[in-house]
This record gives structure tokens, C-alpha cells and sequence, in this order.
């Protein structure tokens, strides 16, 4: 837990889910980006995030991806694995997590429509039974459950952390004021709102340009830690294009922007599924392009 929770307060790595020209995981294909991310100090690495497509996988392929990234990490630095959809798939895919060695589930805010705050308590028992215990650690995208309920959902046996990705840092810091101390409140908007949440005291980040530019995110979080806001902006502003790019087409274009920035870069990792924007436009492709070769990532 020592390894894990010092882990969360760094920077969380999303990896991508790579397929091959038939759209099939082609799992081995993950391999250099894990790499990198370690050699470049990335403190914590995610199987089955957002940035790594969950809902457009099977529950057959997200088991797949959470076994690879596991012998991909090798122990080096600790994975959590990212499960939700339905009771039984989430279960289903906490044991598969637990059988590959993931140190933390990472589970996502339920999308059901008629989603109730006690049923995700029970949901969160469920999953953690069938994890064997692992630590929790929530993705709350959705703060509109309110303060009592996220409380309650902090309070569940086996919650160390929650990943706050709502832009309403005031409801974050209403949140961690009521939650149990243990909580790790880690921001789930990566480098951009990184300053923000810290602010309000979050540490930590998620990240999905650590699969591009690991060195930028690992330099990021060390400022932030320093306390030198000056200088965490001004290394954010420098990779706002890439942002800015992934945030078009109301968010449809996050993945697509990994992934295409890993084509340029020769790393291949396919398409990203339907429903994303899929391929970029040629306006966003060019200034893709303009921004890798400014910062030498091509």
C-alpha cells in the first residue's frame, strides 16, 4: 500500500489499447509505449482507462489488455487496472485483474442512467470481493451525486483514492474536507487542470500524453510537487496544442490525437474505435504534425 499510495500522488499513465489493420487487439504493440513511460519516471501505469478505449473493448479484450500491460510493467511500476460496465462483466474482469497481478482496480463511475449512490456502494462490494481485496480507487467523472454520497462511496472497505475528473474544484475540495483522511484525491483531467485541482489540494494527475511525451508530464508533476505553479504552467502551455487537439469534437478526439501522434512517432497502434473521431481532420492532423516537430517528438 506504502508503493501504491505514494504512486497515486504522482502522475497516473492511461495506455492505449493498440489493434492491428484487421481492428483487433494487437496487445504486443503496447509494449515501447510502457517502456518509455518507466524510463521517463512515470510513477503509476492504467489497463483499461479511458484513453485505452474500456467501453469500445469486450470484456474478452479488456482481460487480454490488463494481462498484457501487466507482463509489459513487469513489477517496475505498479498497474491498476480500470474495471466497470455491468455488475457481472465488472466482476468478471476485477477477478481476471487480480489473477494478473494488478496492485488496484480502478472502477469506473457506473453510465447507467438509473444509477442510485447505494447501488454503487453494493457495486463497489461486489467488485472488490471479486478482486480479492484489491485497493479501490474510484474515477468519479460525474460530481453531481453530491458531497454525502461521494462520502459514503469513500467510506466503502478497500477505497484508498478517487480520481476527481468534474472541472468543479470547489466541490473537490467540498469533498475532501467530509471524506475519510486516507483518501488520495488524485486529478482525473490530466496536465491542464493538474494546477487547479492541486490548488484545492489534490495531488497527483492522470495522463494520457504519457504515451507521447512521457518526459513533459514527469517534468510537469515535478514542478507541481515543488510548488512551482510558474513553472508546471508554463510547461503545460508548451503542450496545450496537443490538448486542445484531443478536447475537439466534444472529447471525441482524445484518443485520436494519442494515437495519431504514436503513427507519426512510427509506433502504430491502429485506429481508435467508432464512436471516436476517427481519423483526425486534416486541419487537426497538421497542427499534430507542426506540434510534434516543434518539440522534437518526430
Amino acid at each position: 500500500m506504502t508503493r501504491l499510495s505514494t504512486a497515486l500522488t504522482g502522475i497516473s499513465g492511461i495506455l492505449v489499447t493498440p489493434f492491428n489493420a484487421a481492428g483487433d487487439i494487437a496487445p504486443d504493440l503496447q509494449k515501447p509505449v510502457v517502456d518509455r513511460a518507466i524510463a521517463a519516471g512515470v510513477h503509476i501505469l492504467v489497463a483499461n482507462g479511458n484513453t485505452g478505449e474500456f467501453y469500445g473493448l469486450t470484456t474478452d479484450e479488456s482481460i487480454a489488455m490488463v494481462q498484457a500491460a501487466s507482463k509489459h510493467t513487469g513489477g517496475r511500476v505498479p498497474l491498476v487496472a480500470g474495471v466497470g460496465r455491468g455488475i457481472r462483466d465488472a466482476c468478471r474482469l476485477a477477478a481476471a485483474s487480480a489473477k494478473a497481478g494488478a496492485d488496484a482496480l480502478m472502477i469506473h463511475q457506473p453510465p447507467d442512467p438509473f444509477v442510485a449512490p447505494q447501488g454503487v456502494v453494493d457495486y463497489l462490494h461486489a467488485v472488490s470481493e471479486a478482486g480479492q481485496g484489491l485497493p479501490l480507487v474510484l474515477y468519479l467523472r460525474n460530481d453531481a451525486i453530491g458531497t454525502d454520497a461521494i462520502v459514503k462511496l469513500c467510506e466503502v472497505p478497500g477505497v484508498v483514492g478517487v480520481k476527481w475528473a468534474s472541472p468543479n474544484p470547489m466541490k473537490l475540495k467540498a469533498a475532501m474536507a467530509a471524506a475519510p483522511d486516507h483518501i488520495i484525491w488524485v486529478g482525473g483531467l490530466a496536465e491542464v487542470w493538474a494546477p487547479t485541482f492541486y490548488a484545492v489540494g489534490a495531488r497527483g494527475f492522470t495522463s494520457g500524453l504519457i504515451n507521447v511525451w512521457p518526459a513533459r508530464s514527469v517534468a510537469i508533476s515535478t514542478a507541481l510537487e515543488a510548488g512551482d505553479y510558474a513553472k508546471a504552467r508554463d510547461l503545460i502551455a508548451e503542450m496545450q496544442v496537443f490538448e486542445d487537439i484531443r478536447a475537439e469534437d466534444q472529447g471525441g478526439a482524445n484518443v485520436p490525437g494519442v494515437k495519431a501522434a504514436l503513427q507519426l512517432m512510427r509506433e502504430d497502434c491502429g485506429i481508435a474505435r467508432p464512436p471516436a473521431a476517427w481519423p483526425l481532420n486534416a486541419d487537426q492532423q497538421s497542427r499534430l504534425k507542426r506540434f510534434m516537430q516543434d518539440n522534437n517528438l518526430i
